[in-house]
């Protein structure tokens, strides 16, 4: 499907099969010299056919098209290295492109996931079928690095880089701010909630994502473009949720953990959660997963802030209220 946002700019929905996000907003700026692809989709026949047919039928040159991406997650890179040619230049963060570069396998966040109680078997096979795994570029074609404030200028229209760390550590959004349009990633969703998760020690996701939000708080913004779901117009508003859904998961943890320390897979089975399960038992392990490194996500922020402390006891890390 393809719908014209405004002149010469296009989303396509790319789907995704099997998944809860359904399709991937891919955007695309047409013109005569250089278009503009935003985001791309699985590297799978399905995600491929669907973006050629809307390329044909918007008549995009791919010899004469650059390509921007948001952030490193499979859904929005996975694609990219089918589409570019010779000409393509690929917009990329530092920070993501570093962990591509540094990538030794699902090893360490296994193991890393062990140590905060979840039952690593589980997870190494589940791992192995995810889609971020099985529909990821097969190669890393060379990327040209943006970072804040950086243009990228395509026809009519030109879209500032704005650093929005949180999701991944170098997620960038694009803003116009002449349409008053922000091209969003996954920073800012309409419908869903953004997935902060965190794997390792010494980072803390959830600080940098809140901080990202602050960060794009006060731009004039008229239309927000997601990577999934609808379009919306209600940017601030659904800002304030955002941070709202965050104080309350923040207040849960600290509800939970005051009735003893917990691991993280145990503090996630105690957490509330939008999903059609009628107990923890019944979660596919992608999905207690996700819950896991959100649950780490909130503990880490508490523990920055001085109110919970973190202990490794029998090679589980515990979190507990100071």
């Amino acid at each position: 499907m393809i719908e014209e946002i405004i002149p010469d700019l296009f989303r396509i929905k790319i789907p995704l099969p099997d998944s809860p996000l359904k399709y991937l907003n891919s955007y695309v700026v047409r013109n005569a010299q250089k278009s503009l692809i935003i985001d791309t989709g699985l590297n799978r026949k399905e995600c491929l056919a669907a973006m050629q047919e809307g390329l044909r039928e918007l008549d995009i040159d791919l010899k004469r098209t650059d390509f921007f991406i948001t952030h490193l997650h499979a859904d929005h890179f996975g694609l990219v290295a089918k589409l570019v040619t010779d000409s393509s230049r690929i917009f990329f963060n530092r920070p993501d492109a570093e962990l591509i570069e540094t990538w030794e396998g699902f090893d360490p966040m296994i193991k890393y996931a062990g140590l905060n109680g979840f039952p690593e078997d589980q997870l190494r096979a589940a791992l192995q079928n995810h889609p971020g795994h099985k529909f990821a570029s097969e190669w890393i074609p060379e990327l040209s690095i943006l970072c804040d404030d950086d243009i990228i200028a395509i026809g009519h229209y030109r879209f500032r880089c704005i650093e929005t760390p949180g999701h991944t550590p170098g997620h960038i959004c694009l803003y116009e701010p002449d349409q008053k349009i922000l091209v969003a990633g996954d920073h800012i969703l309409g419908d869903i909630t953004p997935n902060i998760q965190c794997w390792s020690d010494g980072t803390n996701p959830l600080k940098q994502y809140l901080a990202s939000l602050d960060k794009v708080f006060d731009l004039e913004v008229d239309l927000v473009l997601p990577g999934h779901r609808r379009l919306f117009r209600n940017y601030r508003e659904r800002i304030e949720e955002l941070r709202a859904h965050h104080e309350n998961r923040i207040n849960e943890v600290r509800q939970i953990l005051a009735g003893g320390p917990q691991t993280a897979f145990q503090l996630a089975s105690n957490m509330t959660w939008d999903i059609a399960c009628d107990s923890w038992e019944q979660f596919p392990v992608a999905q207690k997963w996700f819950a896991t490194g959100e649950a780490i996500a909130h503990a880490r922020y508490l523990e920055a802030q001085n109110e919970v402390a973190r202990e490794t006891r029998s090679r589980l890390i515990t979190y507990a209220l100071k």
